[in-house]
């Protein structure tokens, strides 16, 4: 068993994994197979097993060698239909072998321009979509702090603009909710590069936001906008500060009078000016009370005013309070999502 896994693994390696000696490898099972159909019984060897050749030479091949590849597939095809005559090379069959070839063609082509082989591209798609999963997990709280993070993407993507960084030093738990303009996969590119910036920009800079604004204004423009809320928290006190730019506004839940209250932070979209001026909001959060900082996709609706979603949104959280918050905010976000397809996000800290 050793022996034929290193067998494998030295096929994969050594030959099948330079372009050029897989390309030999498939022209010469595309002629055998071209041989044997013409010549043996077709249950055995049927003219159609060249589709799985084309589908392979798709996925590994550059496009040079996969049209050698194609051109050796006509010959076979020409060959079979010269010996067998019509009924073995049909129109239904032509017809496949025609689509399935220029499919083969647009995964070769778009494998080219990332210069990856087989399925590395989706790989590494995945893994930058793990990356993002991972940053949006809020680190372990003090217990008797609780947390709870949903995020929700446009249509069932596992990509979005909304995504969540957050970093704790010690007793400060810092968090930065963020949403790029677009919904889905369109947005979800961005999403990722900037994730890794600014989840490198938290906790290292004295002001987060401003050092977001300054390295989003050196892009390039036309890119579309980018909202964010930061919250600084005190675990030991309790005090906070929350800064936003363009962002909706964060809500306070205080046990005490048992509302909820609207966050005075304010701030200009990210990346518009270079000097970005941010009107910060400070409290306390006192046992019993929570924060929720959301995305603008959980309050907006097509055709109607942003505030009747705040104000429907702050309906729906009063039945968070006897239900408790963790086990209540996924149907929140499911509540309030209904109806609509666009990125929507919800953050909950709160102090039982």
């Amino acid at each position: 068993m050793p022996l034929l896994v290193r067998t494998v693994r030295f096929v994969r390696r050594e030959i099948l994994g330079k372009d050029r000696n897989l390309l030999l490898a498939l022209v010469a099972l595309t002629l055998l197979i071209g041989v044997l159909a013409a010549h043996t019984v077709t249950e055995w060897f049927s003219p159609a097993l060249l589709i799985l050749v084309t589908l392979v030479g798709g996925l590994q091949l550059r496009l040079r060698s996969l049209v050698m590849l194609l051109g050796a597939v006509a010959v076979a095809l020409v060959y079979v239909w010269a010996v067998r005559g019509s009924p073995a090379i049909g129109p239904g069959l032509l017809v496949t072998m025609g689509f399935t070839a220029v499919l083969a063609a647009l995964m070769s082509r778009t494998r080219g321009k990332l210069g990856v082989q087989g399925l590395r591209g989706d790989a590494m798609l995945l893994e930058l979509r793990d990356r993002l999963k991972s940053q949006s997990e809020m680190p372990a709280l003090p217990k008797d702090w609780g947390a709870k993070v949903v995020l929700k993407q446009a249509g069932g993507s596992s990509f979005g603009g909304d995504f969540l960084v957050s970093t704790r030093q010690d007793d400060r738990l810092e968090l930065a909710l963020v949403d790029v303009s677009g919904k889905g996969v369109d947005a979800g590119t961005r999403a990722l590069l900037l994730s890794g910036t600014f989840g490198g920009l938290l906790g290292s800079v004295p002001e987060f936001l401003p050092a977001c604004n300054a390295y989003l204004h050196r892009q390039r423009e036309g890119e579309g906008f980018v909202t964010a809320v930061h919250l600084s928290l005190d675990l030991t006190t309790g005090e906070y500060v929350i800064t936003s730019a363009g962002h909706p506004p964060v809500v306070k839940f205080e046990s005490g009078t048992g509302t909820w209250r609207i966050a005075t932070a304010k701030g200009v979209v990210l990346g518009v000016v270079p000097d970005l001026h941010c009107e910060p909001d400070s409290g306390v959060l006192r046992k019993g009370d929570a924060l929720m900082l959301y995305t603008d996709g959980l309050i907006e609706q097509p055709g109607r005013d942003i505030d009747a979603g705040l104000d429907r949104l702050l309906g729906e959280a009063e039945r968070l309070v006897p239900s408790g918050f963790s086990s209540g905010a996924r149907t929140l976000v499911n509540s309030m999502s209904a109806g609509h397809s666009d990125d929507c996000a919800l953050v909950l800290i709160w102090r039982p």
